[in-house]
């Protein structure tokens, strides 16, 4: 225990944690200790300072544990979280967060723009998403649109049941996927119902598999 350092303690606890779930550790003003997930990063820094209208933030001025969504507005990125500070002797030292990404909300399609108005697509229908020529494409059988919103932002807004990111530039739906086929170097490629073949990415082939139980 003498050689254990406080960020290894840390890296332990975080295991205890799903892979769904960003973990921040602060002291009073700043940040000592950050592991982002998968599925949320808010790309935090050791030594960012914590900003005004974070879960975080509320739980030290509150001096209690906090539990609510913030909005994007705040570091960009929509979250859920659980902020809860701790004490010694009766003194305020520091909040541990855990930060998930956020649940969807009265939504049930992704409506996108096409070349006369928009459309709404049903998740159901949603077969995958794609990042080129900086737009984000959203593919289903019958449409293809764009959207405003970012894969980053999508990752963190569709319900994770149905949608995961498989590549920088992918995110797809499980329930579209018809075959899955092994690639070079632990990777994968999904063949799409639509015909469609996608990467699995080397960085999120782990990850994807757990996921999928395989």
């Amino acid at each position: 225990m003498e050689n254990l350092t406080v960020k290894s303690f840390l890296d332990v606890i975080s295991e205890l944690f799903s892979d769904e779930i960003s973990i921040a550790v602060t002291d009073k003003e700043k940040y000592i200790y950050y592991r982002p997930s998968k599925r949320i990063n808010l790309k935090i820094k050791a030594g960012d300072p914590v900003v005004e209208g974070t879960i975080t933030h509320k739980a030290l001025t509150s001096k209690k544990k906090v539990s609510e969504f913030i909005h994007r507005d705040v570091l960009g990125i929509p979250y859920d979280g659980q902020a809860q500070p701790f004490f010694q002797d009766e003194e305020l030292q520091g909040c541990l967060t855990a930060i998930y990404p956020a649940m969807t909300q009265g939504k049930s399609v992704v409506t996108v723009k096409s070349n006369d108005g928009w459309i709404p697509i049903p998740y159901n229908n949603v077969i995958y998403l794609e990042a080129k020529e900086r737009k984000t494409f959203v593919y289903s059988n019958k449409q293809v649109g764009t959207h405003k919103y970012s894969l980053q932002e999508f990752e963190y807004l569709l319900p994770k049941d149905f949608f995961i990111r498989c590549h920088r530039s992918y995110i797809v739906n499980v329930n579209q996927i018809q075959e899955i086929f092994p690639d070079t170097h632990s990777t994968f490629v999904l063949a799409m119902t639509d015909g469609t073949r996608i990467p699995v990415s080397q960085s999120y082939s782990s990850y994807f598999r757990k996921l999928l139980a395989f």
